[in-house]
């Protein structure tokens, strides 16, 4: 079957990969000059089940109020003159109470452990190379009460399958060295041996070679514009450059995707929430962290990648602008520096800001659409890389009409 990809961000990528192991011909159209250069280009590198608690929890709407005139949150909400905006926040805020984030928690942690078997296989099978870091990652805390609370949130992740030990502030920094700087401002940390880590954008680069290694097709700087249909059957994908037929689509635009097939009468419940990362040149690997990890109190992500350190934080409902200030990155510099003074160049930092196109639930939706050939593996969030190479597979197996290996309880298309 002849199948194009709208995307070639992680999503759109490890679908190709896919869809070409079935036998398929595959095109994959990309707005920008390569791949993974949106959500995927400079995200937090982890690879994460331990870490699959759902944003929408009963602490965020506090956090969110707050962020309205505190920059310190984690979660921040910037208001804005759009029912697109609104609408998803109110659904957000419908999510987050403890029934809700405990369902959707235990389904991203069972999904997200799915996924990172199929990301195991894919490296077996391909051989790509993307500074990838195992051992497990560290999720620290700094109060005694977060870190009580989350030791028993954790029995949610490990009723999912989730391999998770509760360490001390002692065997914290055993496990991490890194952290020896900041043991005096650590409570104590989860730590979940099988989690690991690596640069999404290496990755997803190196996989589309082999894509194209494979037979695949890649439109780069073809930007798509609009879909025809003739009755609930989609004809054409509408470009820069023309019309495009297939015999089948598929929809991983990240952010852009509701904006896409909204004419189509398709409501898709994704809005963008802003995250921001430093890459750093490591100076002394004595002091760098040896694996990655999360200050959980101020959502501070730390990956070491090669010779580098990546560092992200935030999360901001405010719009699609992708712009920032240096001062944007204040808060995560001033918590970073605390915890790895001396270990890489903070005065030379590489900048940058994604869109993660986040569901209220935080699970994507992977389905068909209510269009025959149109199919949808989309709004991934924050845990795109994580969740990115079994959404492939599942999707792969649904046009292929087999049953996926998991349960698709919360990535349904619901209209």
């Amino acid at each position: 079957m002849k199948i194009i990809v709208l995307g070639a961000g992680i999503i759109g990528v490890t679908t190709a990969w896919q869809l070409l192991k079935d036998g398929h011909q595959v095109t994959v159209i990309e707005r920008a000059p390569g791949p993974a250069e949106g959500a995927s280009l400079a995200n937090a590198g982890l690879v994460a089940p331990g870490h699959a608690f759902a944003w929408a929890s009963p602490a965020a709407p506090g956090m969110m109020l707050r962020s309205l005139w505190r920059g310190d949150q984690a979660i921040r909400f910037k208001p804005r003159l759009s029912l697109r905006q609104w609408a998803w926040v109110a659904r957000f805020l419908g999510q987050c109470n403890g029934a809700s984030a405990r369902l959707n928690t235990g389904r991203k942690a069972r999904f997200c452990i799915y996924s990172q078997g199929v990301l195991n296989d894919v490296v077996a099978e391909t051989g790509v190379r993307f500074d990838q870091g195992s051992g497990g990652l560290i999720y620290f805390y700094r109060s005694p009460e977060s870190f009580e609370a989350a030791a028993l949130k954790c029995r949610i992740l490990a009723d999912a399958g989730i391999a998770i030990e509760v360490l001390d502030r002692d065997a914290t920094v055993a496990r991490e060295p890194g952290l020896a700087a900041a043991k005096d401002q650590i409570a104590g940390s989860v730590f979940a041996a099988n989690d690991t880590s690596g640069d999404a954008n290496l990755f997803t680069i190196e996989l589309a070679k082999r894509c194209a290694e494979g037979g695949a097709v890649f439109r780069y700087g073809e930007e798509v514009l609009d879909l025809r249909a003739r009755g609930r059957e989609i004809t054409a994908v509408v470009t820069g450059q023309g019309d495009l037929t297939a015999d089948a689509y598929v929809l991983s635009l990240g952010v852009m995707s509701p904006h896409l097939v909204e004419r189509l009468g398709i409501r898709l419940p994704i809005y963008p929430v802003k995250g921001y990362s430093a890459t750093l040149r490591i100076t002394d690997r004595s002091l760098a962290p040896r694996l990655g990890g999360v200050d959980e109190e101020n959502l501070l992500a730390y990956c070491p990648m090669g010779e580098r350190l990546r560092l992200t934080a935030t999360a901001e409902i405010a719009g699609y602008s992708t712009g920032f200030r240096r001062g944007d990155f204040r808060a995560m510099f001033e918590k970073a520096r605390a915890l790895f003074e001396g270990a890489a160049d903070f005065d030379h930092p590489e900048l940058w800001a994604g869109l993660r196109p986040m569901t209220p639930t935080g699970m994507p939706v992977i389905d068909r659409s209510p269009y025959a050939n149109l199919w949808l593996n989309t709004g991934h969030g924050h845990m795109g890389w994580t969740m990115s190479n079994g959404a492939a597979r599942i999707l792969a197996d649904l046009v292929a009409q087999r049953q996926p290996a998991i349960d698709r309880e919360g990535m349904t298309y619901e209209g």
